[in-house]
């Protein structure tokens, strides 16, 4: 990484973590039945019954209180029977005994795999059932049979009996609690709803939690016995409060679902955007603050929390007629996400939120939001948005980002009017190629839910949407993790995509057979979720990502969704990027994004290997379908102790005319400072390196540049690694060979077959990336890289007079060493400022 000696170093830790888990009983199905210890009856049996004593006076107390404020449901008191270290809770038959009593078993649970916690509620007065059980226990009571029934079955499981407390109910894992008690955060409170007095359950719990100072949604989910509401306050609040764990059967940390911040009340919105604009740390609005441009249907600044990342100079309209404003909420909830990304990760939070980039907006469509698009005009559309920004802050550094695709994919990957355009822009090559600019741009959604109900074959069936296509735009498809489906209405439902897979609405470039056109998407962000009833399929607030609304006087937080969403995140992750290093070239920002995304293991098993290891043609279709995967900050960031990356940002001359012919001029030659010794050290062990080519090029749109490879780009690059055992002279001599045989068309057979892809399938559009994976000791004699032309327009039509010019790109080399505490970053350090390419001359 550029300035490697100010980098921060992330060391992560995976720590195994324990886990609270709901209690099953395991019982015997002809194997050993639960053991009942044999206990002095009556030491334990005394035992039991002064720990009940010792509750009485609370619940006495608990009474007083209920009377005192009124309550309006039934008076009791809460409980909690532990079981023995070395014996099965007989919990089943603690309900049976208490039938018939209103005593009530509200949850049983496991704590640190040692101990059963049963929490039940017994009525006022009840608590005499237990005495008599007791009683029974000391006094061995038979039947008039001779039959036992003096509950040893049940009290020998017991341990102790307690009043209610805070880790008995709790039955989330452990490590979701915060560590500091006074720390507030959302709780999903279950409640008991007795027969036909639930409404008073709720009623009661409001009071008693207003008087602890917590705050309860208005939303609520009832459920045949139990009413789930959210409530926010800290565990000191709770464990303080005897009235308020009276009423709750068990506690659970909130999911952060949109729904829930959709479903409150405007005054309830305001609450919590108030809250989180409070803690905002933004940066001061300069021209050398990174910009979010979005190109969509507008944006409403008046929102509480876009209002400070933008001004009203910051919007812009391609067509006066329509206004600058947001009628379609489209544009307004992708500035949320580009600016916050998923909102409910900070509304959530008490921790200070740190932006580093702020907004712009240009309306590109008047209404419609996304899928609006119109090829035969917006190629002229798309200059003019481009350019409106530009025109009153030219210094200002930028992504463009846009959501507006076409709304058919009868290209498959040729280049149109409108892509060609983007990558005119994204090259500069009107300027030269002197202000080359970052662009994102959304694949393109599946909007016929009858699709979705075809999941996962319907990705391949729906391509990607123009201007996707685009050679110097990074194209962003959409997966999801989002699978907590909570609506009340939504019983039936069950999320269409695993967890971690390709979102139902995504396309793919699956059905692009012309090996000329690029491999899309690039990468792959959050796009939500769908949900299906095994008849029809539907869309969900809670598997949607949280954002700001379009009308904040009505609802200040809203859902979106779809490659929308995602390219709205991917921009945010390039504004970071270039916050934290201002001096990048947009093409290096473009291969850092990729070179840190990686693919989830649903969307492995989504393209599984049909044999032992996957092919390159296996690992091409994976690709079609979700790009490299997705992305990762801290890895496009930072370099860790075992894992680094190299950035090299250079040019060379790919053509020179030579009389009358074009020629292909040179190469660059690149030593990487591998720290050798580490590498050698590791010997079989395996490691990861991945290489990322990224350049911008200049299109020529026509006819002929459709059915080849050689004529829509300007100029094509390669990169090759040296290989173990082969000299540097073998290397270039390799490499020229390598440029000969491309210009004839021929295909040279793998040789090198860690790499994922392969020299014969990974030189495809303008960013070429590529994994080989192997050992340390055969990587530690890879040290060299070469990056060199491939023919393109500037060479082959000459009296274009464009073969002169040079060629810019960035090269990212990363290595990592999963699972080895090897330090490689410290031995590079003092060597990379020496590392400089060196220019040779191709034999052809």
């Amino acid at each position: 990484m550029p300035d490697q000696a100010n980098h921060k170093r992330h060391h992560l830790v995976l720590e195994k973590t324990s886990e609270a888990k709901p209690y099953t009983a395991h019982k015997a199905t002809g194997g050993a039945k639960p053991v009942i210890p044999e206990l002095n009856r009556a030491q334990h049996g005394g035992a039991l019954n002064a720990q009940l004593q010792e509750l009485k006076p609370l619940a006495a107390l608990v009474k007083e209180r209920q009377v005192e404020i009124g309550l309006e449901a039934g008076l009791g008191i809460q409980i909690q029977f532990l079981s023995r270290p070395d014996a099965e809770l007989a919990f089943e038959k603690l309900a049976s005994e208490a039938k018939h009593k209103g005593i009530e078993l509200l949850s049983v649970q496991e704590v640190d795999g040692k101990a059963v916690v049963a929490n039940v509620f017994v009525p006022d007065g009840q608590l005499q059932h237990f005495e008599k059980l007791i009683v029974d226990y000391l006094n061995e009571r038979k039947t008039e049979a001779g039959v036992a029934r003096d509950n040893k079955k049940l009290l020998n499981t017991i341990g102790s009996i307690r009043s209610s407390v805070m880790s008995g109910l709790w039955t989330d894992a452990p490590e979701l609690l915060p560590a500091n008690q006074d720390e507030p955060f959302w709780w999903e409170v279950w409640l008991r709803r007795a027969k036909g007095n639930a409404g008073h359950y709720l009623h009661d719990f409001r009071r008693i939690a207003a008087m602890a100072e917590c705050q309860v949604s208005d939303a609520v989910v009832e459920f045949p016995e139990r009413s789930v509401v959210m409530m926010y306050g800290s565990q000191r609040q709770l464990a303080q409060s005897v009235m308020l764990l009276n009423c709750v059967a068990e506690l659970r940390r909130a999911k952060d679902t949109a729904a829930f911040f959709v479903g409150l009340t405007i005054p309830e919105q305001r609450q919590w955007a108030t809250d989180l604009a409070a803690r905002l740390q933004i940066p001061l609005d300069t021209n050398d603050v990174p910009r979010v441009c979005l190109l969509d249907s507008g944006v409403n600044r008046a929102h509480p929390l876009l209002e400070p990342l933008m001004d009203h100079a910051d919007l812009h309209t391609v067509n006066a007629a329509w206004g600058a404003h947001d009628q379609a909420n489209h544009g307004t909830g992708l500035a949320g996400l580009a600016a916050y990304g998923d909102l409910h990760e900070y509304l959530a939070s008490n921790e200070p939120v740190q932006i580093g980039h702020r907004l712009e907006s240009v309306k590109l469509t008047p209404n419609q939001g996304a899928n609006a698009g119109d090829d035969k005009h917006h190629a002229r559309l798309f200059i003019d948005a481009v350019t409106l920004p530009e025109a009153h802050f030219g210094e200002r550094k930028r992504v463009f980002t846009s959501a507006v695709t076409a709304t058919d994919y009868r290209d498959f990957g040729r280049p149109s009017s409108w892509s060609s355009t983007v990558d005119a822009l994204a090259s500069d090559a009107l300027g030269e190629g002197a202000f080359p600019r970052l662009f994102v741009l959304s694949a393109g959604n599946i909007d016929d839910r009858n699709h979705w109900m075809q999941y996962p074959a319907s990705l391949s069936v729906n391509q990607i949407h123009d201007p996707g296509q685009s050679w110097n735009a990074l194209t962003v498809g959409a997966f999801s993790t989002k699978v907590n489906l909570n609506e009340p209405n939504a019983a039936a439902f069950t999320p269409i995509a695993p967890e971690g897979a390709l979102s139902p609405f995504t396309t793919t470039s699956s059905q692009w057979t012309n090996r000329a056109w690029p491999l899309k998407p690039d990468v792959v962000f959050e796009g939500g979720n769908a949900a299906s009833d095994g008849v029809a399929a539907d869309n969900f607030g809670s598997l949607e990502l949280l954002t700001t609304n379009n009308q904040p006087l009505t609802r200040l937080f809203w859902t979106t969704n779809a490659t929308s969403a995602a390219s709205a995140l991917c921009a945010r992750m390039a504004a970071q990027i270039m916050a934290a290093y201002p001096q990048l070239r947009p093409e290096t920002v473009r291969a850092l994004i990729v070179s840190s995304a990686e693919w989830t293991e649903a969307m492995l098993q989504m393209f599984p290997a049909q044999g032992a290891q996957r092919t390159k043609q296996e690992n091409l279709a994976l690709i079609k379908h979700c790009g490299w995967g997705v992305p990762n900050l801290d890895r496009a960031l930072w370099s860790a102790g075992n894992s680094l990356s190299l950035v090299l940002e250079d040019q060379l001359n790919p053509y020179v005319k030579d009389g009358s012919a074009i020629k292909t001029r040179e190469m660059n030659f690149h030593a990487l400072p591998w720290p050798l010794e580490q590498l050698e050290a590791l010997q079989d062990t395996q490691v990861e390196m991945r290489v990322t080519l990224s350049y911008f090029i200049e299109p020529n749109p026509s006819a002929r540049g459709s059915t080849s490879k050689y004529h829509y780009p300007s100029h094509r690059l390669r990169f090759a690694v040296r290989r173990p055992l082969e000299s540097v002279e073998n290397f270039q001599a390799r490499i020229n060979a390598a440029t000969v045989r491309e210009e004839e068309g021929r295909v040279a057979a793998p040789a090198d077959p860690e790499w994922l892809l392969g020299e014969g399938l990974r030189h495809r559009g303008s960013l070429h990336h590529d994994i080989w994976r192997g050992s340390a000791a055969e990587l530690a004699s890879r040290g060299f890289i070469g990056v060199y032309p491939a023919n393109g327009w500037w060479r082959t039509r000459q009296a274009q007079e464009r073969y002169g010019l040079p060629a810019r790109y960035s090269l990212i080399v990363s290595i990592q060493t999963p699972g080895v505490d090897v330090d490689l970053y410290t031995p590079i350090e003092q060597l990379i400022a020496a590392q400089v390419a060196v220019p040779i001359v191709l034999d052809t």
